[in-house]
């Protein structure tokens, strides 16, 4: 009788958590060199910044966009996982984590700064700091490997609560993100900004 050893499914190879982490410095490097602050021109690092309205908004560790990039990770596993079944999850966590890296980067150029702040309530959006990229290519991960490990309900239930969680308390999460910023529409304008 022979034995098959099999590499669970859920594991990360290091060779694919060295190019998770070579993609994370890269979009970093990439950053800076596009004149993006380092940290929050404030002078400190806070775990949690709370008001949306704010130039530290999009400035410190984590925020109320914070929960979006927890679900762009569990966007990122489920397409992966449709489109590149055979590829092992941590080769799929490094495409994952490539998309999110363009997206950063992406984001804070100037032509997204200011269609942001033209279509949206997000006048006193500057972008982000470079911590505050790097936070938020580590909560995508994060929800990526939770999606990895949760039942399908149980991670579309978490989206669900978040997306009307921070609708209801700043008027703004992942889908009226992505409204607002690819077709503005002027009642979800006014309704985020308290008309």
């Amino acid at each position: 009788m022979s034995t098959v050893t099999v590499t669970p499914a859920r594991r990360i190879s290091p060779r694919a958590s060295l190019l998770v982490a070579l993609v994370v410095v890269a979009t970093a490097v990439i950053l800076l060199s596009m004149g993006r602050v380092p940290i929050c021109e404030c002078g400190y690092v806070k775990l949690w910044h709370g008001q949306v309205v704010s130039s530290e908004n999009s400035q410190h560790l984590s925020d109320w966009y914070s929960p979006s990039h927890l679900i762009h990770g569990f966007l990122f596993y489920g397409l992966t996982h449709l489109l590149m079944r055979r590829w092992s999850l941590g080769g799929r966590l490094v495409v994952a984590t490539v998309i999110e890296a363009v997206w950063e980067i992406a984001e804070n150029t100037d032509a997204v700064i200011n269609r942001y702040r033209e279509a949206t309530i997000a006048l006193d959006y500057f972008g982000d700091s470079v911590l505050n990229s790097v936070a938020d290519i580590g909560f995508m991960i994060a929800g990526f490997l939770l999606a990895s490990r949760l039942p399908v309900w149980a991670t579309v239930a978490i989206a669900v609560v978040f997306e009307i969680l921070t609708a209801w308390l700043i008027r703004d999460n992942l889908i009226l993100n992505v409204l607002m910023l690819l077709y503005p529409v002027q009642a979800v304008r006014d309704w985020q900004g308290g008309l």
